[in-house]
C-alpha cells in the first residue's frame, strides 16, 4: 500500500509530465481500437452482404462434373429452362416455403437529359420479390400486378440512383430516365440496405419487371430463384429440400439443382478482413510502443531527479523490492491511465464515424480488455529498466547526489 502511495503521490504532483508520457499510449489505443471497431463493421457489412435476408434462400443449377461456386450461380444455365409452373409446385410440396421469386440482371447507365449514372444494376424481379423484400419505400409506390400485365415500363430506384440524378427523392417521381436505349417512367423510390462497392464506390439499383428486362435484352427472365421460407433456424435444410423438389420436376439428367451455401464464400471474407484488420491494427500498435519507449524516458529521467529520495528511502529501511515496486506501480498506473482515455476516446467516435460510413461498429468486449491488457504490459516490460536502476542505487552515493 505504501508504494502505491508513493508512486500516485510522484505522478499527481508533475501532472503535465504525467499526461504527456500518457499522450503517446492514449494514441496508440485509440488507434488500434478505432481500427479494430471499424474493421469488424465492415466485415459484419460484407457478411451481411453476401448472406442476404435471412428469410430467403437461393437455389441454382449446377451441372455435372462442375463445382460451381454459389457466388457465381446465375453464370450456370440449365439444360431445360426453368417454368414456373415448377417453382409454384415446390412451394406447394416444400414445407417451410412459403413463395418464391426469380430475378435477372444487367448493368448499364441510367440517364436523365446531361447527367448520367454508369454501371448501375438493373434488377428484373418477379412480382413475389417486392412481397418478400419487404422494400422500405422513400417515395412513390412499388411494382404492382397491374404493372407485368401490360409491360409498362416502369422503373424503382433506389436512394443512390436517386441522388445522382434528382435534388430530392419526390422530384423523381413521374420523372422518365433512360435505361440503356429504352425509356422508363420511375414510380418510386426505396431506401437500399445492400448497396454493393464497386472499382468506383456504391453500384445503384433499378428495380423492372424481369419478364420487361427479358423481352427488351433478349436474356431469360428466369435468372436466379429464390424461395421465401418461414422457419429461418432450418432454412439450410428447407433450401436443400426445395433444391431437390426442382430437380425432380426439371427431369433434367444433366444437372441438378442446389441450395446456394456461402460458408466458404464467408470464411474467405472473415480470414481476409481478419488479415487486413490485423496488419493495419498491428502498425497503428507501433504507436503503443513509441508510446511505451516514452514512458521508459520519463522514469529515466524520473529516477535521476530523485535519486537522493530513493536514498533516503533506502536509508530509512526501504529493500530493493520495494523501490522496484514503486517504479513499476508509477509506470504501470501511467500506461493504464493512458488506455483508458484511449479506450474511452475511441469507443465515443467509433459509432459516429461507423454511422457515417454506414456500419455498425463498436468496441467490443474483448478488444476492450486486451487493450487495457496490453498498456498494462507495456508499462511493465518498459518501467522495468528504470525501476531496476531505481533499485539498484547505493544510498550513500544517493543522498550525496546533487
Amino acid at each position: 500500500m505504501e508504494n502505491w502511495k508513493f508512486a500516485l503521490s510522484s505522478i499527481r504532483s508533475h501532472k503535465m509530465r504525467s499526461f504527456l508520457t500518457m499522450l503517446g499510449i492514449i494514441i496508440g489505443v485509440a488507434a488500434v481500437v478505432l481500427i479494430m471497431g471499424l474493421g469488424n463493421g465492415m466485415r459484419q457489412s460484407v457478411t451481411d452482404s453476401v448472406t442476404g435476408d435471412k428469410d430467403t434462400v437461393q437455389v441454382y443449377y449446377e451441372a455435372k462434373g462442375e463445382e460451381l461456386d454459389p457466388a457465381y450461380a446465375d453464370l450456370a444455365k440449365p439444360t431445360k429452362p426453368v417454368k414456373e409452373v415448377w417453382l409454384e409446385q415446390v412451394v406447394r410440396q416444400t414445407p417451410g416455403v412459403d413463395s418464391y421469386f426469380v430475378t435477372n440482371n444487367l448493368t448499364t447507365s441510367i440517364s436523365l437529359q446531361k447527367k448520367t449514372v454508369k454501371n448501375v444494376n438493373i434488377t428484373g424481379a418477379s412480382q413475389g420479390y417486392f412481397k418478400a423484400k419487404k422494400l422500405e419505400m422513400l417515395t412513390g409506390r412499388s411494382l404492382q400486378d397491374n404493372d407485368y400485365k401490360t409491360f409498362s415500363r416502369v422503373v424503382v430506384i433506389d436512394q443512390l440512383v436517386a441522388k445522382k440524378i434528382f435534388e430530392t427523392t419526390d422530384d423523381a417521381l413521374n420523372q422518365v430516365i433512360t435505361i440503356g436505349n429504352n425509356d422508363y417512367r420511375v414510380v418510386g423510390v426505396y431506401k437500399n440496405k445492400d448497396t454493393a462497392i464497386g472499382a468506383y464506390g456504391e453500384i445503384g439499383t433499378a428495380l423492372v419487371a424481369n419478364t420487361q428486362l427479358a423481352a427488351e435484352n433478349n436474356t431469360d427472365a428466369i435468372g436466379q430463384i429464390f424461395f421465401h421460407v418461414t422457419d429461418v433456424k432450418n432454412s439450410s435444410a428447407i433450401a436443400k429440400e426445395a433444391a431437390k423438389q426442382l430437380t425432380q420436376l426439371s427431369q433434367d439428367d444433366n444437372g441438378q439443382y442446389k441450395a446456394a451455401d456461402m460458408s466458404a464464400t464467408l470464411n474467405q471474407v472473415n480470414t481476409i478482413f481478419g488479415t487486413i484488420t490485423t496488419v493495419v491494427g498491428a502498425i497503428a500498435g507501433i504507436s503503443l510502443l513509441v508510446g511505451g519507449i516514452g514512458v521508459m524516458n520519463i522514469m529515466l529521467v524520473s529516477v535521476t531527479e530523485r535519486t537522493r529520495e530513493i536514498g533516503l528511502r533506502k536509508a530509512l529501511g526501504a529493500t530493493r523490492r520495494k523501490i522496484l515496486t514503486q517504479f513499476l506501480i508509477e509506470s504501470m498506473v501511467l500506461t493504464i491511465l493512458g488506455g483508458l482515455i484511449g479506450l474511452g476516446f475511441a469507443a465515443l467516435v467509433v459509432g459516429p464515424i461507423g454511422s457515417a460510413m454506414d456500419l455498425k461498429a463498436g468496441v467490443s468486449i474483448g478488444v476492450a480488455i486486451g487493450s487495457i491488457a496490453f498498456s498494462a504490459a507495456v508499462g511493465i516490460i518498459f518501467g522495468l529498466l528504470p525501476a531496476n536502476k531505481a533499485s539498484k542505487l547505493d544510498p550513500i552515493e544517493a543522498l550525496r547526489y546533487d
